[in-house]
Order: C-alpha cells, then sequence, then structure tokens
C-alpha cells in the first residue's frame, strides 16, 4: 500500500471531481456556501470511507453477477445513517442540503471506487483510498464554496462564521454585497466555477506531464 501514491492520487492526478468528471451535480449544486460544501464534503468522505472498507470485506462472497446491486444496498445503509445522524445533530445542514444527502447513494464516486477499487483490493488500502478520494472531494467544493460566496456575495464562512446558530451565522463579510459578481451566486456560476477549476487542473496537469517528458 502507497500511502503517498493514494493522496496524491485523490487530491490531483485522480481527483474525483476535477480530473474524473464524477459527482458534478452535487458540486455545482450545493456548493453556494461554506457550510454547504464542508457538510456535504464529510459527509460523502465518511460513507466513502466506511463503503469501501465494507465492500473490501466483503468483496470476496459477493457473486460477480449481482456486485453492482449488493454495492448500492452497503452504500444506502451508510447513506441512510448518515441522513439521520444529521437530521437529528445538524438539522440546519440537513434542511440546507436536502434531497443531495439521499442522492449520495447513486454518487457515482463512491460506486466508482466500489467497483474500481474496493472490489480488488484490501481492506487497509479500501480505506485509505476512501480517505483520500473523500479529502480530494471535499477540498473541491470548498475551493468552490470559497469562490462563490466570496465573489458573488462579498463574505466568507456562511453558516459557520459571524456568530449565530449553526447553519445561520451570517459569515464574516468581507466586502459589500452589492459590490459582489451575482453571476456566481446563481447556478450558472457553479458551471463557470468548476469549468475554471477544470480548467486549472488540466494546464497544471498537462504541464506536469511536459517536463517529465522533458526530462
Amino acid at each position: 500500500m502507497n500511502f503517498g501514491k493514494q493522496f496524491k492520487e485523490g487530491l490531483i492526478t485522480q481527483n474525483p471531481v476535477l480530473v474524473q468528471l464524477l459527482g458534478m451535480c452535487s458540486t455545482m449544486a450545493i456548493t453556494t456556501s461554506f457550510f454547504n460544501g464542508l457538510g456535504m464534503g464529510v459527509s460523502v468522505l465518511i460513507i466513502l470511507t466506511l463503503s469501501n472498507i465494507f465492500i473490501a470485506l466483503l468483496r470476496k462472497i459477493i457473486p460477480n453477477e449481482v456486485r453492482i446491486a449488493c454495492f448500492i444496498v452497503v452504500i444506502a445503509g451508510f447513506v441512510t445513517c448518515v441522513d439521520l445522524l444529521l437530521k437529528a445533530f445538524v438539522p440546519a445542514l440537513s434542511n440546507s442540503l436536502g434531497v443531495f444527502i439521499p442522492l449520495i447513494v447513486v454518487n457515482c464516486i463512491i460506486l466508482g471506487r466500489a467497483e474500481g477499487f474496493a472490489s480488488k483490493n484490501g481492506i487497509g488500502a479500501s480505506a485509505v483510498d476512501g480517505i483520500c478520494q473523500g479529502v480530494g472531494y471535499t477540498l473541491v467544493l470548498i475551493v468552490m464554496c470559497v469562490v462563490r460566496e466570496l465573489l458573488g456575495s462579498g463574505k466568507f464562512g456562511g453558516g459557520l462564521l459571524g456568530g449565530g446558530g449553526l447553519g445561520s451565522a451570517p459569515g464574516i463579510v468581507i466586502f459589500p454585497e452589492e459590490f459582489g459578481i451575482k453571476l456566481l451566486t446563481l447556478p450558472v456560476g457553479g458551471f463557470l466555477t468548476l469549468g475554471a477549476l477544470i480548467a486549472a487542473m488540466q494546464w497544471a496537469l498537462a504541464k506536469s506531464e511536459k517536463k517529465k517528458e522533458a526530462k
């Protein structure tokens, strides 16, 4: 198990959003505040890691013909647990994310790692893969939230910072809201921000590849 390689893949070379282009629907839909992005990212990280561990544990006894159905049942079980925990302990986040928590069941990142990695590797490697891919996904969400929230409404940390209860905190005001780029707070802003991040990642990877070839 090469932890450094797996960590680099999760964050950079095989980032689930910017390179593999998975989980893009939720990425664009919920990244309007730091609170939403962090909550969604941590939820996916927990579900992905636990699903990977459980599927790796059962990989030798799951019939190949029904493996996808079995993977979905495992993932759905953990999604249900996380959904109920959020409703019980962080209702503001549960209300804010809405249907996107239950939809993690069909998130291509989790199903893809279950099929592509956990079903072929041991428990330790699968757990590390889930953590690394989850961290990579979470960081992309946080970056998108910061860009859209800061440039769109002139504040940072909405839902978490600036006083008030969890989920209702106004955030720290950086500049007056009327000077913000309102377009970024709209759905189209998610497309533009994600497109810019994907382009930046592809440019960085291409540049790194050229350097390796030059050597």
